[in-house]
């Protein structure tokens, strides 16, 4: 189950990470609400998963879920570039999640 609240909890920091893009420099209200909101609702998913977890696991896979979540969708979204070595290194932060995952 703390598996399960941290992926959500690292979803939700994929949400508030394009609010944040989306807000314009919180210059716009309604990403900014959102961004507040996916902030909130992350980081007490993470309390709630560190619960049952070491500090570096549920950190380090909340963080990784969250860079390549956001690096997929600032590629579909936002038209961001696409290189080899950006696609290699999501790859890697996706290996590592998955060695952190069958380490525990």
């Amino acid at each position: 189950m703390p598996w399960l609240i941290l992926f959500l909890a690292g979803l939700l920091e994929i949400v508030w990470a394009v609010a944040m893009k989306q807000s314009h420099g919180l210059t716009r209200p309604w990403p900014v609400a959102i961004m507040l909101g996916g902030m909130i609702g992350s980081f007490w998913l993470l309390a709630i998963a560190m619960r049952q977890m070491p500090l570096g696991t549920a950190y380090m896979v909340w963080t990784g879920i969250g860079a390549v979540g956001s690096f997929v969708l600032g590629l579909v979204l936002f038209s961001e570039p696409v290189s080899a070595a950006r696609l290699v290194a999501a790859g890697l932060i996706v290996a590592g999640i998955v060695t952190m995952k069958l380490a525990s």
